[in-house]
């Protein structure tokens, strides 16, 4: 009974009004979130067209474009769904009715999704390029076809389940306090509910354990692939690599530095991930950490001072990834300024490869060795006429050996060309992020 009381007497001494900012921080917070979301959606869409023209020139591979686009597109529903939002009804008119209860609902579903679909496909991006670089020899039949699709699927359906626990756990209610039916100053705002509070203490904790293990999950798969390309090639993969006459990957100089880009690339978008998410993840904490009803006026002070900082953390987690790409990678770079100029001059990988001059020189020496060829088969059909038999062997020989051997250097070269550009799509593709 002492308790109950104490208890509604912390929450009789708290005053919920001061949820609603004082008009200074809502004019700064909706110029300061009005930037991020006009940044936000400009850097997504345009890494979602870059991905497609790099993809198309040769410079990225089908499966990891697959990835960027979904994560690109997770960002962009977390600022399109969260801000608007957030804006209106936390920041400008955080109290409303009990009318708002299904748009509540569906709000904290929405934007829960959204938000572990973002660092779910940054856990999918990891695991592939993991694969790739850990186990190359195993890569097309572990996530060769359709698997990177459903991978990515796989991921957006975890997210949902993650979230679907909020579509029961929260709703407009406001605060009510113990032994109480009506909300604290007759307030009410869209917060978990009091008779779903150990469901939703529940779902909270399980995602900050989603949480956790993603990052934890990405920072060993990044330390395995740097312990990879620091050491030379087992055995078993060498032997392998010789028997399909393929240069193995680590021994590439390209591929080296093209790998050491993705693994800084994931090193740098899990520290945003860990650095934006963090406060966040601790608001939320707070939260299901105890009932509404037991916050001590600094705990609930507390509260109030991190929630814009951690909602405008969080919402740069999904603004700062073009800038990670932009860093990490250097086509990618110079796409992203072509689509921003409107004056894109990319070259597809083949132009970009193969030296002209030879394979121009190749074409041009081809008419001349084949009159020559022409002209010596006449001379040795003359000189058979004229020369005894014991000799013509002989300058048969010479004739057919030095004619072949050109003509045998030319095709070459014609070959190596060719090849190169059959080729030369595989192996930039590969080495591209």
């Amino acid at each position: 009974m002492s308790e109950d009381m104490e208890d509604y007497e912390i929450a009789e001494k708290k005053d919920w009004t001061q949820l609603e900012p004082n008009y200074t921080l809502k004019v700064f917070l909706t110029i300061l979130y009005s930037l991020i979301l006009v940044t936000g959606i400009v850097g997504n869409s345009i890494t979602i067209h870059v991905t497609q023209i790099l993809k198309q020139n040769g410079y990225l591979q089908k499966n990891v474009t697959d990835h960027m686009v979904s994560l690109a597109c997770s960002d962009l529903l977390v600022l399109l769904i969260g801000m608007p939002v957030e804006l209106y009804s936390a920041i400008w008119f955080p109290f409303s009715s009990s009318s708002g209860n299904t748009s509540c609902k569906i709000y904290n579903f929405l934007f829960e999704a959204c938000s572990y679909a973002t660092i779910l496909n940054v856990a999918t991006l990891s695991f592939e390029r993991y694969i790739a670089i850990c186990h190359p020899f195993k890569f097309k039949s572990l996530l060769g076809g359709n698997r990177t699709l459903g991978l990515i699927a796989f991921a957006w359906l975890v997210s949902v389940l993650v979230a679907l626990p909020l579509l029961v756990t929260t709703g407009t209610q406001g605060h009510i306090p113990i032994r109480q039916d009506t909300p604290a100053q007759n307030l009410t705002f869209c917060t978990n509910l009091r008779e779903k509070w150990m469901m939703y203490r529940v779902s909270i904790f399980v995602a900050f354990i989603v949480y956790m293990i993603v990052l934890i999950g990405v920072g060993f798969m990044c330390r395995g692939m740097i312990l990879v390309l620091r050491r030379p090639l087992k055995s078993a993969d060498a032997k392998e690599a010789n028997r399909s006459n393929v240069v193995p990957k680590h021994e590439s100089p390209k591929g080296q530095m093209a790998r050491k880009q993705t693994i800084i690339f994931l090193g740098l978008i899990v520290g945003s991930l860990m650095v934006c998410w963090l406060p966040n993840q601790i608001r939320r904490l707070m939260m299901a950490a105890m009932p509404k009803s037991r916050w001590t006026v600094p705990y609930f002070h507390h509260y109030i001072t991190l929630h814009p900082i951690a909602d405008t953390f969080f919402y740069l987690s999904s603004v700062i990834n073009p800038f990670l790409y932009n860093v990490s990678s250097r086509h990618f770079r110079e796409v992203f300024l072509q689509v921003l100029r409107c004056r894109l001059t990319i070259e597809h990988v083949n132009r970009r490869t193969i030296p002209r001059s030879r394979v121009g020189s190749a074409r041009s020496i081809q008419p001349f060795l084949l009159k020559s060829l022409r002209r010596n088969k006449g001379n040795k059909s003359t000189v058979e006429k004229d020369i005894p038999s014991p000799i013509s062997p002989t300058f048969q020989h010479q004739s057919d050996s030095g004619i072949g051997s050109e003509t045998q250097q030319t095709l070459y070269l014609i070959e190596e060309t060719d090849s190169s550009e059959k080729n030369g799509i595989k192996v930039l593709s590969e080495s591209e992020i």
